[in-house]
């Protein structure tokens, strides 16, 4: 039988916060969105240095929460690749405007400072973008 946490609010903020408001989920999200790291592997290799438990927790709970699926890498039955799902891929808005906030108000890379001088409408023809790029993938592969 699957345990099954009594959620703490109804509220939206409070109900997504309990699925992607850890310290890594968005930043593995992130990492599979812009670097397209798809790999065990290469998420361990994240700049901000994640823990071997702690990714292997994320990922199997991204994956419950149906953001990202695992696939067996073609090759090697040992080795998987993970894919974000069309609810996971619905992130990208959120990580560009976190991504903004981010690069206005904080100390960042000056390559970085390009995202703080988007306009808002370049912030979404950009994430359009990318989204549908990536739901083609994802239709494409199905």
């Amino acid at each position: 039988m699957e345990d099954k946490k009594k959620a703490r609010s109804s509220c939206g903020v409070a109900l997504s916060l309990d699925i992607i408001g850890d310290k890594w989920s968005l930043l593995i999200i992130r990492d599979m969105v812009y670097l397209g790291k798809d790999t065990y592997g290469d998420l361990l290799k994240m700049d901000e240095g994640i823990a071997t438990n702690v990714l292997a927790d994320r990922l199997v709970a991204l994956e419950k929460a149906e953001i990202i699926t695992k696939e067996v890498f073609v090759g090697s039955k040992s080795k998987f690749k993970y894919k974000l799902t069309s609810k996971g891929i619905d992130l990208y808005p959120i990580i560009t405007e976190i991504m903004y906030w981010g690069s206005k108000y904080c100390e960042v890379k000056p390559e970085q400072i390009v995202i703080a001088k988007m306009d808002k409408q370049n912030r979404d023809a950009f994430t359009t973008d990318v989204m549908h790029k990536r739901l083609k993938e994802l239709t494409d592969r199905s």
